[in-house]
């Protein structure tokens, strides 16, 4: 301990008179974060969650996640059933031409609020007695085979980290990740709507600069997030003006505002969204969720992705520390082989079909073509979802 503090002292970390330590710290209380914490803990390794903000809290998400993720949601002892979530069944895509298609999804889905699902992970890590520390993380440092992690109130020592932290942070800057001294084009908007909506679909409509994902969610909610360019956002006033100007050039999302009311004092809106490649590893910290690549809308399926590189780093983890994994380099190549394995080709497929989308006669041919090939439109669905999640230890 008194080797830490020096170190402490000679990376400049500030001085504390409690310096925590433990196996496995996770930083970011999302999706992902809490359930990494969840399988840890089940496994009996000894696991801190570090998390900035506090429980209950809305969160700009598609909210809609993909039923393969039901048998591991099994194996970690929850049933989100209870949670009421709405069972979604088919897929409804319009373009900004006026044109659409409809299919059934070949797992289906659940729709259910980052306001509800993280807070009932949440509730259960602190009923299984998971150590969850509220508090901003500052700097990671890694030397002599251990982190060392100074947090506002805070610091750690652990001998592995999981990133969990999101999209961008303060965190990308110190680590000096090279897309955060890039420019990014996206902003999403997000808000809970009262309307009639059919319970088991979830649509996504193309129009100029974006896309905007619709479903409805529990205690018959929709929730209607969408991601637009920045640049043609705040040419207009506000995201009233924007959705009114932009937006409503599609008319089936012109017909669902027009029928909606909002259940929100304002939108949640967040900007800087890059859907540039991110490392699965870097600095030795495995990293999950949006934090590892972030999952483009048109991949339809962030939360079961996030959710199934949780399980991933978790299942690995544990063999490490079980010694069937022999060093750290080993989990790191392990681990970024497993990423890009489940989700490399999914995010590719996802940026082609932006690219592809954004160019109006390309819309106007590629719709055209899956109307008159449905199957084409499955094909797709099938390359932005993965297989159930099952578990082998």
């Amino acid at each position: 301990m008194e080797q830490t503090r020096i170190l402490n002292v000679i990376l400049g970390f500030p001085s504390y008179n409690m310096q925590a330590e433990t196996e496995i710290l996770i930083i970011g209380g999302g999706l992902a974060g809490l359930t990494a914490a969840l399988h840890l803990n089940k496994l009996g390794l000894n696991v801190t969650l570090i998390e900035k903000d506090s429980y209950p809290r809305h969160k700009v998400c598609g909210e809609y996640i993909s039923n393969e993720v039901l048998p591991y949601f099994e194996w970690l002892g929850l049933d989100i059933k209870n949670l009421a979530p709405t069972f979604i069944t088919d897929l409804l895509f319009t373009s900004n031409l006026g044109k659409s298609i409809q299919t059934k999804l070949p797992l289906g889905g659940l729709g259910l609020s980052r306001y509800t699902i993280d807070h009932y992970l949440y509730s259960e890590l602190i009923r299984r007695k998971v150590n969850i520390v509220q508090d901003c993380v500052i700097e990671i440092n890694f030397a002599n085979n251990q982190f060392t992690v100074a947090a506002a109130n805070h610091s750690f020592v652990a001998a592995y980290v999981i990133g969990a932290y999101g999209k961008r942070s303060a965190i990308d800057i110190k680590l000096n990740r090279s897309f955060i001294n890039n420019q990014s084009p996206y902003l999403a908007v997000k808000a809970h709507y009262k309307a009639n909506f059919p319970n088991n679909l979830v649509s996504l409509h193309n129009f100029e600069g974006g896309y905007c994902g619709v479903s409805k969610v529990e205690n018959d909610r929709l929730n209607i997030c969408y991601l637009a360019n920045y640049e043609r956002f705040k040419k207009h006033k506000n995201p009233l003006a924007f959705q009114e100007n932009v937006l409503y050039k599609n008319r089936y999302l012109r017909a669902i505002f027009e029928s909606a009311t909002s259940l929100f004092d304002a939108p949640l809106t967040i900007a800087q969204i890059s859907f540039e490649s991110k490392e699965p590893v870097y600095n030795h910290i495995l990293m999950i969720g949006d934090t590892a690549g972030l999952i483009h809308p048109l991949c339809g399926n962030g939360m079961a992705m996030a959710i199934h590189a949780a399980k991933i780093a978790s299942a690995l983890l544990y063999q490490r520390i079980e010694g069937q994994i022999s060093a750290r380099a080993a989990l790191e190549e392990s681990y970024t082989a497993h990423w890009n394995r489940e989700f490399k080709s999914r995010l590719k497929m996802g940026r082609m079909l932006s690219s592809l989308l954004r160019n109006t006669n390309v819309e106007s041919l590629a719709i055209n073509a899956l109307i008159k090939m449905p199957f084409l439109l499955h094909k797709i669905i099938k390359q932005t979802h993965g297989k159930p999640i099952t578990i082998s230890l």
